[in-house]
Parts: structure tokens; sequence; C-alpha cells
């Protein structure tokens, strides 16, 4: 896990910071004590980063949750009840992962997955521009349409316009320049740059900046625009910020209703989240979605225990991961020990980090996820993927994760409603056994849609070192975009295994093709 340090190290600096403010507008946003989300953020660091089977997924607070935990944490009569929620949907969770429930995540098509990414990408970029300007009045971590404080993501933007800091906006901008000038140019000048990522860079300058412009009347950058981590007096005081569950309240119905609320919604974020960071894995690797529950489950119980808010994988960390060039699970639990010694040991200096500094550094993760050419590429691939695509993109911004997800997923069912036939959909396998498995032949049926993802890439991933695949398409006449996309993210993981390949289809026989997309692209019959 550790031979990709140099490249974790850095990564995990970068996530360190993405999440510090995170962790801290979430809980603010959640009506729960701030101390609550850096707890949240170390255990999914930490604990959950070491049990997970993903290697490049980061958990943390959910900004999903948020209004979920604000309402429980009122009507069950206070924080330490709400624990006891957090804790017994930590169990539940566990229990989903030993009865395999994690399969529910491959059952998302490819195109509200990328609409999901997307969506959440303008987001980030929508929700940091108020504070990019300096105008913080609703917290980090706060994803929704309708805000906690009374606003909406655009009537927010505009409120930002008429207040604008001139201290937080010109280090915003130099923080920016900086970002960019490291992507683009430095990067690609020496190893010294990637070792020392621009995040890092950027948020040293800012600091430089605060410390030095504090006492001018139109630099200085106010205190509520800065980090806001707790600072403890002495031991007994940081000891004093844990919270541990009343659990004489477990009688309660109204606890175990939350307690599932919790674990269901926290279950199938993660599960999102998951197949969205193996689309962004450049090594296409699969997270085992009942380990990922298992991990999960067991971090919320910790957490509760202590005082944390409930965890779930979460994209904005993950993708801010891969785009850092996270390599291993160790950049995830490196950032998770920055987080619990940073605010031991170094609170104060983390508390001059201007947020508008952040903000530079999400707006390129925005950016990152919801590239204009991802909707050119959308629209290229036909209706049947583009509309699910843009319902998804569309429900996002406009309410929250869960319920943009959901009208993506109803869309994309209508569309495979409307091209399905009452054809069956099945994948017959075919072995020949001589001492050990040799030729492996997978014939596809005549119809074959996301439906069958789970299934097929069980299938692919299950074959053997150094076998023989004979992939026949001679009588599919529909193929899913997401069962292409199998077969092309396939294709590594083939030659790292030794897996020949070969593709039997109508116009003939192909030996270990390079590339699925191009064929089938160019197959009347698939499109």
């Amino acid at each position: 896990m550790f031979k990709n340090l140099k490249k974790d190290l850095p990564a995990s600096i970068v996530v360190f910071f993405v999440a510090l403010p995170l962790c801290l507008g979430i809980a603010l946003a959640s009506g729960a004590p701030l101390f609550s989300g850096l707890i949240a953020g170390i255990i999914g660091g930490i604990v959950v980063g070491s049990l997970s089977g993903s290697q490049i997924g980061v958990s943390g607070p959910a900004a999903g949750l948020a209004a979920i935990v604000l309402t429980a944490i009122g009507a069950l009569g206070g924080y330490q009840n709400f624990l006891v929620a957090v804790v017994l949907g930590g169990i539940i969770q566990i229990i989903f992962g030993v009865l395999k429930a994690g399969i529910i995540g491959y059952y998302f098509p490819s195109s509200v997955i990328k609409g999901m990414l997307t969506g959440i990408g303008i987001i980030i970029i929508l929700k940091q521009i108020p504070h990019f300007f300096g105008y913080d009045s609703d917290p980090e971590g706060d994803f929704a349409f309708f805000q906690v404080d009374g606003e909406n993501t655009f009537s927010e933007i505009i409120n930002a316009i008429n207040f604008i800091s001139p201290g937080s906006t010109i280090i915003a901008l130099v923080a920016l320049g900086i970002l960019i000038l490291w992507e683009v140019v430095l990067k690609k000048r020496g190893k010294i740059f990637e070792l020392i990522q621009g995040p890092l860079v950027a948020v040293v300058v800012g600091i430089i900046f605060y410390v030095f412009t504090k006492n001018n009347e139109t630099l200085g950058i106010p205190v509520e625009n800065l980090v806001s981590v707790p600072i403890p007096e002495d031991a007994t005081s940081f000891f004093g910020q844990f919270s541990f569950p009343n659990f004489g309240v477990i009688g309660n119905p109204e606890i175990w209703v939350t307690a599932f609320t919790v674990a269901l919604v926290a279950s199938l974020e993660t599960l999102l989240c998951v197949e969205a960071t193996d689309k962004l894995d450049p090594h296409k690797r699969v997270t085992p979605t009942n380990r990922e529950l298992l991990a999960q489950g067991t971090g919320n119980m910790i957490s509760g225990f202590i005082g944390g808010l409930p965890i779930t994988q979460v994209i904005v960390r993950s993708s801010a991961n891969v785009q850092s060039g996270g390599q291993t699970k160790a950049s995830a639990i490196i950032h998770g020990f920055f987080l619990l010694i940073s605010v031991i040991l170094i609170p104060r200096l983390l508390n001059m980090i201007p947020l508008s500094v952040l903000a530079a550094v999400l707006f390129l993760v925005g950016y990152k996820l919801a590239k204009p050419a991802l909707f050119k590429k959308m629209y290229k691939l036909g209706w049947k993927q583009f509309i699910p695509f843009t319902v998804t993109v569309l429900g996002i911004v406009f309410t929250d994760l869960l319920i943009g997800i959901g009208m993506g997923l109803a869309v994309g069912i209508v569309v495979i409603l409307i091209k399905s036939y009452q054809n069956s959909h099945f994948l017959h396998i075919e072995e020949n056994h001589e001492g050990k498995v040799d030729v492996i032949k997978m014939t596809f049926a005549e119809e074959v849609t996301f439906f069958n993802k789970g299934a097929i890439l069980k299938e692919l991933d299950s074959i053997p070192e150094d076998s023989y695949l004979e992939l026949d398409v001679k009588k599919t006449r529909y193929l899913d975009n997401d069962i292409i996309e199998i077969l092309e993210d396939f294709i590594p993981k083939a030659q790292e295994r030794n897996i020949r390949t070969k593709l039997i289809s109508e116009r003939g026989t192909i030996e270990n093709p390079n590339s699925y997309i191009t064929f089938f692209r160019s197959k009347p019959k698939t499109n």
C-alpha cells in the first residue's frame, strides 16, 4: 500500500485541505457541534479508509444527511440522543453488508452516474462563488438548492456580489492563478512540482497574506471568512469536546426510525459514490460494495460512540484524491491522520486559512468533474444517454443529490423500457476444462442492458489469469453503453492478468481488440 507513497502523500494533503472546511461546514449546517464534523472526518479517513476495499475513495461527514441530522437532533431531544441513532445506523449498515445489499450500486445506469459527477461539479462551483468573494453566510457543505440560511444557490451568488470582500477576493484570485499555473505549466517541468502540490502552496500564500494584511482596513480578511477550528485550552477541554450517546433512549421508536433512515440514505449515497469513484479511477479498479457497507457501518458505529456525525463515501474528496494523483487507500488514511494531528497541534494556524483560498481549490475540483467536453460527448452518444444524464444534472443542481439521482434513474428506466422488447436478457458462459480453465466463452443475449451490468462485471472479474476469453456477440442486437464501457474498462485489467481475448461478431473475429468502444460505435446493431 505504501509503495506509492510519493504520490499518495501529496494527494492526502490536498484532500485534507478540501475536507477540513467541509467537515466544519457540514457540522454547522447539521446543527451539530463543530467538532463532530472533524470526528467524522478523522474516523472516515483512518477507520473507514483502512477497512474499505476502495483504493481511492475518501469518506467523511455527508452533506446529503445534513437536513436529516438537523431535523433529527430537534425531534429526538438533543445531540446525545441522536448519537444513539448513528450507532444503530452503523449496525444496520453492517447487516446490509452481511446480506450482500451492496449489489444495489450496480443497478444505476452509467448516464446517471456521469450526471451525478457533473451535477456535483457544477454545484461545487456555484456554492463556492460566495466563499470566493468573501461572503460566507451559508456554511461549507450545504449542497442543497434551498439552503439552511433561507436563500437558494443563485440568490446567494447575487448577495455575494453585493458584499464582496476585497482581501478575500484578491487572495482567491492569486490562489486560483497559482493552481492553474501548477496544473498547466509547473507539473510538467519537474518532479518537485508533483511532490509539492499547488493547493499547499496556495494555502501557505493565503496564510501569509492574512498575517500581513490583518490590520489593514481594506485588505484585511474578516475572521468569519477564515477556517474556524475549535481551539481547546488544554487536554481536558480537548477531550471535553467529545460527546457520548445517551443509550437510555434506545427504546424510543423514533430513535430506530432515524437509525434506519440514516443507514438507508448513507448506504445509498455511499454506493452511488463508489460507482462514480470507480469510473474516475485511471486503473479501473472495482470496489467490493458489500465490504464497503461493512466498513461504513463500522465507521458510523465508532463515530456515533464518540460524538461524530454520520459518515459516507464522499465524491468531492474522492475526486480531489484522484485529481491529485492518489493511487491507494494510503492517501485517505493519511488525510485522516492529518486532520487528527492538526486539530490537536496547530488549530490556530488552521484558523488563518482564508476560506476563499479553499474555494479556489474546490473550483478546480468542480471544473474537472463538469468539463464542457463531457456534455458534447454525452450528446454524441445519443438521446438514450443524454436525456437521463441531463435530467440527473438538473435534478442535482435544483434539488439535492439523492432526488436528482432518483429523477435520472426514473428517466433511465423509462428509456430502457422504451428500448426493450420481450427478449430475455441473460449471460451464457461455457467453460472448457483441461486440467484448468483455458477457454471461457461468453455468449451475449439479443439485448443486454445495464440491468445485466452486475452479473457481467462479476464474471469478468472472476476470470483466472492466463485464460483465453471468447466474447460472442453474433446474436446481440442491442448492447447498452454501460456494458460497452465495462468491456472497455476490462482491456487494461485483462492485459495485467495475461488474459487473451477474442471478439466474435457477424463481421468476423478480432483477436485482443484495443478498443471495444470503437468497434461497437461503428456497428449499426449496437446503436
